[in-house]
């Protein structure tokens, strides 16, 4: 397998080829041939797989880290206090002020509160591992046992293993990686404060004057609840009984992948109703992102410059340094394929994009870093939102520790397999309107 270095070499080799096919064209001052643009495309499309497999490459390293960090944590301390978020809305400094979470580049990444159950001891992991692969019921796993039948039961899982499968889900889709995580321990709901009208400017005047009174401020709140995410999946008892294979692992990787998609639809297109509310559904009820944040493209059917400009310029300087841009692969594709008056593509270091030719550095879009997601919105019709770019820290995800695996024998028997219905339960919301610009097609 090539090394993260070589593949970057490979594909700045071929970024190279395609910047000298068409600065060829641009010195001669004519356009591309149709060999020179065939050419060019071939650079580009082998650019982009090369990209891939960078990015697969990078999601592995990351995902190793994370539960190296993942388990190293929670054998050193099960859960850390939340420092810089106060769930009540009522709390805040002696004045009564609310304070917003002080942000950083990794401070709004992720919150855990402390946990009330200690479940990471040597002898429930194990236990644990032999209910996945054969059902065994050893005596100090009855205490975690909300349910038990001959069939299997339910099971409050390991905190270790829920934040094991967590790890998974975050590398495997985009939002949860830049949102920023809470996990709920025994509250219900956790209250968000919102700034419904923001205070007036301060007044100049003189030294021993205060200032007018100001009673604008307005503070609102939403409610954050956790509602329950069951997924069932079959594994074959042939690949749990084989000895080579880990069948804790089998289980928590197909969770993963399937727990992960459903999310990722719910934080990007969810309706608020018994599931998150997603960043690309707008609201009128004061939650989420109204319309008040759309920018329309200015063409029906794709994407314009000027659009794009528009979008990043709404968005206010003070987010760019998290912001990012969020796009399915057909709406990446359209803005590559942006010409001028020339016939020229846009997608350059002095244009819209950015395909940079330096070892480490991603491709950018007016600057700005893009994630390219299966789930975002890719039909391209008058109405519809097709984009978006915002600072996800203020994506807020709620996670309840609670996490339940049921496991099911009888149920597959004919065909072999063994059943297994994980259950979480999980919410979400942006919760600052303001950091965040919906592209909308006019």
């Amino acid at each position: 397998m090539p090394t993260l270095l070589e593949l970057q070499t490979k594909r700045n080799t071929i970024v190279t080829q395609g910047r000298a096919i068409n600065d060829l064209a641009e010195k001669e001052k004519r356009e591309l041939t149709p060999t020179e643009i065939e050419n060019f495309n071939k650079a580009m499309n082998d650019s982009d797989l090369v990209k891939a497999e960078i990015d697969k490459l990078k999601e592995g390293e990351a995902r190793t880290k994370r539960l190296n960090d993942a388990e190293n944590e929670l054998r050193a301390r099960p859960g850390r206090q939340i420092e810089h978020a106060d769930p009540d809305p009522n709390a805040g400094d002696k004045a009564g002020i609310f304070k917003f979470p002080k942000r950083s580049a990794h401070s709004m990444r992720e919150i855990k509160l402390d946990p009330a159950k200690k479940m990471n001891s040597a002898e429930t992991r194990t236990a644990f591992r032999q209910f996945i692969a054969n059902g065994s019921q050893r005596d100090e796993l009855r205490n975690l046992q909300m349910d038990l039948d001959t069939a299997g039961g339910f099971l409050v899982v390991p905190q270790q293993y829920a934040a094991e499968l967590i790890a998974i889900i975050d590398n495997a889709v985009y939002i949860r990686q830049l949102a920023t995580v809470m996990t709920l321990t025994s509250a219900t709901t956790l209250g968000v404060p919102t700034r419904d009208v923001d205070i007036a400017d301060s007044d100049w005047t003189s030294e021993l004057a205060t200032g007018n009174e100001d009673s604008a401020l307005v503070f609102g709140k939403r409610e954050l609840q956790p509602h329950p995410l069951a997924k069932r999946i079959k594994i074959s008892n042939k690949l749990l009984r084989a000895g080579a294979l880990d069948a804790e692992s089998i289980v928590r990787d197909r969770l993963a992948y399937k727990f992960g998609v459903t999310q990722e639809k719910a934080f990007l297109l969810g309706s608020g109703a018994q599931q998150p509310l997603g960043v690309m559904t707008p609201t009128t009820n004061g939650s989420g992102i109204s319309t008040a944040r759309d920018i329309v493209t200015g063409s029906a059917t794709n994407y314009t410059a000027d659009g794009l400009i528009n979008a990043k310029y709404f968005l206010k300087p003070g987010y760019w340094a998290n912001a990012r841009w969020g796009f399915h692969r057909f709406g990446i594709q359209r803005i590559r394929q942006l010409k001028d008056t020339n016939g020229q593509y846009l997608w350059n270091p002095s244009g819209i994009g950015q395909a940079s030719l330096e070892v480490g550095v991603g491709d950018l879009i007016l600057g700005l870093p893009y994630f390219v997601s299966e789930y975002m919105p890719s039909t391209f019709t008058t109405g519809l939102y097709t984009g978006v770019l915002g600072d996800f820290s203020f994506y807020w995800i709620v996670d309840a520790l609670s996490m339940q695996l049921q496991r099911l024998v009888e149920l597959y028997a004919v065909t072999n397999q063994t059943g297994y219905i994980a259950r979480a339960e999980i919410d979400g919301a942006p919760i600052l309107e303001e950091a965040f610009v919906r592209i909308i097609n006019s």
